[in-house]
């Protein structure tokens, strides 16, 4: 029982460690989404895109 309040804080650091990071990719993730759609909605394609009649 002498170790638990060092056990338990280790484990409520990793979840919120977890957490945040986990959050911070969905943000990305998102922020990436509508920067996209802004540079297609431009005319702006991807490289990787096919081409579509005679562009």
């Amino acid at each position: 029982m002498t170790h638990a309040l060092y056990v338990y804080a280790s484990y409520g650091f990793a979840a919120l460690i977890t957490v945040a990071v986990t959050l911070w990719t969905w943000a990305d993730g998102q922020a990436r989404r509508r920067e996209l759609a802004a540079l297609e909605a431009a005319g702006i394609r991807r490289r990787s895109a096919r081409a579509k009649d005679g562009e």
